[in-house]
């Protein structure tokens, strides 16, 4: 099991720059696979970003170019780097733990980008 707790949400206007992150409440070193999702008012919860073990990235096509992620396996911590938000990144974002064969989720990190 692990829980995982989001912070560094809030308000900030397009173009500006946010940085979330995710404390795990146990070592992540060994998680297969660690991740960044969002969900916007009426619509369903999408990847954004993920993370492998072994360091490798994926992320979803709206945010490429802007949107970093990493993970810090001494802090137990997985980072979600925003640049360049737009107003079309206001969601609330979830840290994901894939455990198998549980998913393991936080409780979430409200973004809001005005325009």
């Amino acid at each position: 099991q692990v829980q995982l707790v989001e912070s560094g949400g809030g308000l900030v206007q397009a173009g500006g720059s946010l940085r979330l992150s995710c404390a795990a409440s146990r070592s992540i070193f060994n998680i297969p696979v660690m991740g960044w999702y969002r969900q916007a008012p009426g619509k369903q919860r999408e990847s954004v970003a993920v993370i492998t073990s072994r360091g490798s990235t994926n992320y979803a096509d709206s945010v490429k170019g802007r949107f970093t992620i990493s993970r810090d396996n001494a802090k137990n911590t997985v980072y979600l780097q925003m640049n360049s938000l737009k107003p079309e990144d206001t969601a609330v974002y979830y840290c994901n733990a894939v455990l198998f064969p549980t998913n393991y989720w936080g409780q979430g990190t409200q973004v809001t980008v005005s325009s």
